[in-house]
C-alpha cells in the first residue's frame, strides 16, 4: 500500500519489520527490494534481490530488476552479464529487450545492442526506442543525432529514467551548457540519485564559481558511488579552484597513487605543488603528464608521502 502511495520510506520500514518476524519470507523480501528500487536506492535494492535469488534462483523479476539497478549504478557490463544467460527465454519481452539493450549499448557492445533496439522499434515509436537509438548514435560519436533522439525520448515520456541525464550529456558535448544544466535538474527532480546528473551539475556549478552548490552535488555523487575517481578529482579540483591547496593536496596524491594514468589529476597535483613552492615535486608531476600525453606510461616514481606510483595502462 505504501509503495502505491509513493511513501517508500514507510514501505521500507514496514517490510523490514515484517522480515524481523519472517526473515526467509521471499515475497516480503522481494517487496523490500522493489521499495528500494522505486525509491531509486539501487545500491540498497541489489542485496535484497540477491537474497531473493538465493532462495528462488532464476526468479525473472528479481534478475531483471537487479540488472536495471546495476545499469542505474553505471555498471552496464555487470547488468549485461546477468541477463545474457536468459536472453533466449525473454527476447520478446519488451522490458527485457529495453534493459538488456541499454546495458549492451552502454557497454559498447553496439552490434548486439542494436539487435535489441530493432526489437523495440518493431513495436512502434516509443520513448524507449528513441533512448536506445540515442545511445547507438552516442556510441558512434554522433552527438548531435544522439541529442535529437534523447529530445524525442523526453518529449514522449518525461518520466523515463536516465532520459534527461543522457540528453544533458549530449547537450554538453554539443556546446549548450545552459540547456544541459536544465536537463540535469529535470533528471534530479525525477531521480535525485542519478549519479551523472549530480556529477555534471557539480561541474557546471564549480565552473560558475558556485562552490557551495557544487560541493553539495559532488558529495551526493560520492555517496552514490564511493571511491569514484571522477568525483574525487572534482572535489579536489574544487578545493584548488577556491584556493584551499592544503586540503586538495592529500586527495590528489591519493588519487594519482590509485590511478596513475589519470592525466588531469597529475596536472592538478603539479599545480598544487607549484603553489606550495614545491618545485621539484611539481616538475616530477609535469614530466609524468608529458609522458602520459605522449602515450607512454609513467615510470615508477616516489610519491609525495613516501609510497610508489605504479604504472597502469587503464584510464580511470
Amino acid at each position: 500500500m505504501y509503495v502505491n502511495l509513493g511513501r517508500y520510506d514507510d514501505a521500507i520500514a514496514s517490510y523490514r519489520k515484517a522480515l524481523e518476524i519472517s526473515y526467509l519470507n521471499t515475497p516480503i523480501r522481494m517487496n523490500l527490494g522493489l521499495a528500494f528500487y522505486k525509491a531509486a536506492r539501487y545500491g540498497d535494492a541489489i542485496p535484497e534481490f540477491d537474497r531473493v535469488l538465493d532462495t528462488s534462483p532464476g526468479l525473472y523479476n528479481a534478475v531483471l530488476l537487479k540488472a536495471d539497478c546495476l545499469l542505474q549504478l553505471g555498471r552496464p557490463k555487470d547488468a549485461a552479464a546477468i541477463l545474457a544467460p536468459i536472453a533466449g527465454e525473454h527476447e520478446e519481452d519488451a522490458a527485457f529487450a529495453y534493459v538488456y539493450g541499454m546495458a549492451l549499448l552502454q557497454d559498447k557492445q553496439t552490434d548486439q545492442g542494436l539487435a535489441y533496439l530493432d526489437k523495440i522499434l518493431r513495436r512502434g515509436e516509443s520513448a524507449e526506442a528513441h533512448l536506445l537509438m540515442g545511445l547507438a548514435k552516442q556510441a558512434a560519436a554522433d552527438y548531435a543525432e544522439a541529442r535529437e533522439e534523447f529530445r524525442k525520448a523526453v518529449s514522449l515520456n518525461g518520466e523515463l529514467p536516465m532520459a534527461h541525464s543522457l540528453l544533458g550529456q549530449a547537450l554538453l558535448r554539443t556546446g549548450d551548457r545552459d540547456a544541459a544544466k536544465t536537463a540535469f535538474e529535470q533528471e534530479l527532480a525525477i531521480n535525485p540519485n542519478d549519479f551523472e546528473s549530480q556529477l555534471y551539475l557539480g561541474v557546471i556549478r564549480k565552473e560558475a564559481s558556485e562552490f557551495d552548490e557544487a560541493i553539495a552535488h559532488f558529495t551526493r555523487a560520492e555517496s552514490l558511488r564511493p571511491g569514484d575517481f571522477g568525483v574525487r578529482y572534482q572535489i579536489a579540483s574544487l578545493m584548488v579552484a577556491r584556493g584551499d591547496t592544503e586540503a586538495a593536496l592529500p586527495k590528489l596524491e591519493a588519487l594519482v597513487k590509485e590511478a596513475p594514468t589519470f592525466v588531469e589529476a597529475h596536472v592538478s597535483l603539479a599545480t598544487v605543488y607549484y603553489r606550495l613552492k614545491r618545485k621539484a615535486d611539481g616538475d616530477r608531476e609535469k614530466a609524468i603528464v608529458s609522458k602520459l600525453q605522449a602515450g607512454s606510461p609513467p615510470v615508477a616514481a616516489p610519491a609525495a608521502e613516501g609510497g610508489a606510483v605504479t604504472p597502469q595502462s587503464s584510464q580511470p
